[in-house]
């Protein structure tokens, strides 16, 4: 095996070894759902009607469907599993890392006229790209985009990116006008952009790689250079537009939200942040809030640095082009996302730097080799081994934050200062955890930071669980009042109003959630659902049947269509709109349960089915592994109904226990005990469903 094989394979089995551990991390709260465990279209697989979808959604404020089509694909491999799709991202990770080499040894194989297998056994690129390839594998600044599921766009497009350059050097060297590799590094340069848009900026890193190490300035001329790249900037224009339509409906923030000097302040203090942390990659957090003002001294500073280094590079230019070339690298590939258009509410992102950090290991790895490497024989591979040594210990450290929502979002807290959204998204991993009353302290902490619609509306949810609608009502106005544009905000309010007797006031509040997001079906099921407790079915079918009729592949409103249908004691038609909800979404736990509570504990016995009922909620149960206080109640009624009374009492007991240190309302706590007690006697429980859950 020849060294430049040999130096690949070490490299992509280093960066798997250093990243095996992600395959025992499960999905996390921050955007997996959104990108995989709560998307219907990309959990049912590679479908037809899926592709058509992924080409046509603006879901999650972009555009990039070979993203969407690439966690499908995990999808219809392995399922919705973390260890799969987390599998994926590190096999990318590595692709992308002896890719990179391999862009290093093409640039630079010029150099030397000795082949082996299409490169040169030993160009001038050789030990540096081979350093510069280990540097990306194994900084820290990278864990981000390999251990989070939802980051599947970072390693896809950088795959799709480092491929383009590839070509793009095959065609550089080769000297024949529009080439084949030139119009394959054009249609790669399409997919990257169709797998996130960040990729923007690879024309002008062309154009860079043109001035070194391809030299092509003087040989080629600016103009002919600039000539060739137009359809690679054609691309760039038009991603540029698509991006800024799919994020325009909420995620750019306007300038009256972020004025511009703050957005350029910030600009420039996130950039010198970056710099920092690739040389000290320490309190790296999965968000990193926006500070409420940047100190003039910290701007200045942050200013000075930049501007020094860039009139620093530019003198050396001529003795050191990778230093100018590396630099500007750096700085180019951050401008799309460094908030001058701001989109979301972060300072700054680790992620943000997977393709950037590439031109400072680019100006590292040439400075040390023309510097370092001639002078003394050893210095080079001996500050590597220093340098690398210390990084995969780091990285392996990150990586282990990055197992599960409470440690990633108390690591965010410990090394960040009032990090308003890292302590609103622990609390909501503590909630799903079943710690409802350590969730309120979180929330309650977030509130006293500041205002925050989103505190209040977490507060509001979980005091409405807790039974405590009143205090949920204030939380929802007071949320309402500082994001009033925000539908689902409205939805909650008309919600609380309802269940603290405010009817017309809560159906107003509906209509306005309706106004403002005329495509989302929540408020006319939450309307639905209202008329239907105050008796007006007729009303009630109507808002259900817009719900249905707007989201077609949409389980929820047949769900609380068959709430309302049983109100009216029209229960065959309403377990015949839970079977269809569960088959659109065969593991939804919710549903599950549900549909076996009707079925094991109504008193009609035209839809009591004990066995079907015990399935479901074997299912539901499963799903929730046994952690959920209601799932297991309604187990419990389907083991009883089964005529499994010991393991009905168990389970109920269990599901008591998991209700009291949930801290749920005391009448529900009070109706599993009657129920224990029934099961002790061997009496299936035959109160009335209705009744119960009214």
């Amino acid at each position: 095996m020849s060294r430049l094989r040999l130096i690949a394979l070490l490299l992509a089995l280093v960066t798997l070894a250093v990243y095996l551990p992600v395959v025992n991390n499960g999905f996390i709260l921050y955007d997996d759902g959104d990108y995989v465990t709560q998307n219907k279209m990309v959990r049912g697989g590679l479908t037809l009607a899926g592709v058509k979808w992924a080409f046509t959604t603006f879901s999650s404020a972009n555009w990039h469907p070979l993203t969407w089509l690439s966690h499908m694909t995990d999808c219809e491999l392995f399922g919705v599993n973390a260890a799969g799709s987390h599998v994926v991202n590190a096999l990318f990770h590595a692709i992308n890392t002896v890719l990179l080499f391999a862009l290093w040894l093409q640039l630079t194989r010029r150099d030397s006229g000795q082949k082996d297998g299409g490169l040169p056994r030993e160009p001038n690129g050789f030990w540096p790209g081979a350093f510069i390839a280990a540097l990306f594998a194994l900084h820290p600044l990278h864990v981000e985009s390999v251990a989070w599921a939802a980051e599947r766009k970072d390693v896809l497009s950088t795959f799709f990116g480092l491929l383009a350059l590839l070509c793009y050097a095959r065609y550089a060297a080769n000297g024949k006008g529009r080439s084949q590799w030139y119009w394959l590094a054009l249609l790669l340069f399409a997919c990257g952009l169709m797998s996130k848009p960040m990729l923007v900026t690879l024309p002008f890193v062309m154009l860079l790689l043109d001035y070194w190490p391809l030299e092509r300035f003087n040989r080629t001329g600016v103009k002919r250079l600039l000539v060739e790249k137009i359809p690679f900037f054609l691309l760039t224009i038009a991603s540029c537009v698509v991006t800024y339509l799919a994020q325009k409906t909420g995620a750019v923030r306007s300038l009256a939200q972020v004025p511009l000097p703050y957005r350029f302040e910030n600009a420039m203090v996130a950039v010198a942040t970056y710099l920092l942390k690739m040389i000290w990659p320490t309190r790296l957090a999965v968000i990193y809030p926006m500070p409420h003002s940047i100190p003039a001294a910290t701007f200045i500073v942050c200013l000075g640095i930049l501007i020094f280094i860039t009139v620093a590079v530019w003198l050396a230019r001529k003795k050191n082009p990778f230093l100018l070339v590396g630099w500007f690298w750096f700085l180019g590939t951050l401008v799309p996302i460094i908030g001058l258009v701001k989109v979301g509410d972060a300072a700054m992102a680790d992620r943000y730097t997977y393709i950037p950090s590439i031109g400072i290991f680019v100006a590292v790895a040439f400075g040390a080799q023309k510097n370092l490497a001639r002078r003394v024989k050893f210095v080079l591979p001996t500050a590597a081994v220093f340098i690398l040594i210390p990084l995969v210990l780091i990285t392996e450290r990150q990586l282990q934050f990055w197992r599960d929502d409470e440690t990633l979002f108390k690591h965010a807290m410990d090394v960040t200062t009032n990090n308003v959204d890292a302590i609103i998204n622990y609390g909501v991993a503590l909630e799903d955890e079943g710690k409802p009353v350590k969730a309120l302290a979180q929330y309650r902490r977030a509130e006293a930071l500041g205002p925050s619609y989103l505190a209040h509306a977490d507060v509001g949810n979980l005091l409405l669980y807790m039974g405590d609608t009143n205090g949920a009502l204030e939380e929802f106005r007071q949320a309402v009042q500082l994001a009033p544009d925000l539908s689902t905000l409205h939805a909650r309010l008309g919600k609380a109003l309802v269940e603290t007797g405010h009817f017309a006031e809560g159906t107003n509040e509906f209509f306005e959630a309706m106004r403002l997001a005329p495509s989302d079906p929540s408020p006319h099921v939450e309307l639905g659902t209202a008329l239907a407790t105050h008796d007006d079915f007729a009303a009630a079918t109507n808002q259900f049947s817009d719900a249905m009729g707007l989201t077609p592949g949409n389980p929820a409103p047949q769900v609380e269509w068959a709430k309302a249908l049983l109100m009216q004691r029209r229960d065959a038609e309403a377990v015949k709109e839970l079977q269809q909800a569960l088959q659109l979404d065969p593991d939804n736990f919710q549903t599950l349960a549900f549909t076996a509570r009707v079925q094991a504990a109504d008193e009609h016995p035209e839809i009591r089915d004990g066995q079907t009922a015990l399935t479901l909620a074997q299912k539901a149960s499963a799903l929730t592994g046994g952690a959920q206080p209601l799932v297991e109640d309604v187990l419990a009624m389907a083991q009883a109904e089964a005529g499994q009374f010991d393991a009905a009492q168990t389970t109920v007991s269990n599901a008591i226990q998991l209700a009291t240190a949930a801290g749920m309302r005391a009448e529900t706590i009070v109706g599993m005990q009657k129920r224990w007690q029934l099961y002790q006697k061997h009496q299936p429980w035959r109160e009335s469903f209705l009744n119960e859950t009214n």
